[in-house]
């Protein structure tokens, strides 16, 4: 459901060579490169501004596709049943991964960011940036459901415990500890088949809703969670889905550490993009 900028971060380069630098093959001062920020034109903010806005539209998706399953679910009385939900994150969180992940990440999740920054795998200052561009693509997304599905057909679509609080709390702790495990080998390590990634992690979201669904909701995301309750004013138990996902991350990421070269265990920084198909296109790291 992972932070990485464009492969080509690169800046470009800019050549000033005079006819007697030509002529002695010599360098000079002004033969050397000049790259962008010599320039004064450094993109890095444009590149913030379209993985902000990535992770924004990215979320806002998912939120709008997972969550009107369970609008139809509700107001159809069951027809999309359990199954039906999974297949439907695990799909939204599967053509994301795909579409976007060689801009923002991608990550549509704080407990995502949060533990990719906690492992120093991606920067802190902007961990605030992309948490708030989740919880807005969220808000926006449950907003916009509320807006279709009114009136009679108006259900909260949030998470909200089955169980008890603590039931709850573990189970969410759980599967989303398994999350950031499968995150953390199948997009932010150079040594998995990153053409997978995307399907991998769509279904292991699929196969955590089947085990936590009935029990948690199977959030596994505080945004997911967010956004409904600031539409819906419903924030009963929903520190529980603050705590618990966030805590569960962390502990994915760490754990996942412990299979890392002894000499690199912080392998990869994951604000560089990686390639998806090995030679040509790229992947992301999911967050």
């Amino acid at each position: 459901m992972a932070q990485i900028s464009d492969a080509n971060s690169n800046h470009g380069v800019v050549l000033d060579i005079k006819d007697s630098d030509l002529n002695n093959h010599n360098p000079t001062p002004s033969s050397v490169p000049k790259t962008n920020e010599d320039l004064g034109t450094s993109p890095v903010p444009v590149l913030l501004i379209q993985k902000v806005i990535a992770e924004l539209v990215g979320t806002y998706f998912l939120i709008f596709a997972g969550c009107a399953t369970i609008e139809v679910d509700l107001d159809e009385e069951n027809v999309v049943t359990l199954l039906g939900k999974a297949v439907a994150w695990g799909l939204a969180v599967m053509v994301l991964v795909y579409s976007v992940g060689h801009i923002s990440g991608p990550h549509f999740n704080p407990a995502i960011t949060i533990a990719f920054a906690s492992c120093q795998k991606f920067p802190w200052k902007q961990v605030p940036i992309y948490i708030s561009a989740q919880v807005v693509g969220s808000t926006l997304a449950s907003g916009t459901l509320r807006l279709i599905f009114n009136g009679k057909n108006d259900h909260f679509v949030g998470s909200a415990p089955k169980g008890s609080d603590v039931q709850s709390l573990v189970m969410e702790f759980i599967i989303t500890l398994f999350l950031m495990f499968v995150v953390s080998g199948v997009a932010a390590d150079n040594r998995a088949v990153k053409e997978l990634a995307g399907l991998v992690i769509g279904a292991t979201i699929s196969l955590n809703i089947l085990v936590g669904g009935s029990t948690s909701g199977a959030s596994m995301n505080p945004a997911r969670s967010l956004g409904p309750a600031i539409v819906w004013k419903h924030y009963k138990g929903l520190w529980i889905y603050i705590v618990g996902p966030t805590s569960g991350a962390v502990g994915g990421a760490w754990l996942y550490n412990i299979f890392r070269p002894a000499d690199k265990s912080l392998q990869q920084d994951i604000t560089k993009t990686r390639p998806l198909h090995r030679g040509s296109g790229r992947v992301c790291s999911a967050n």
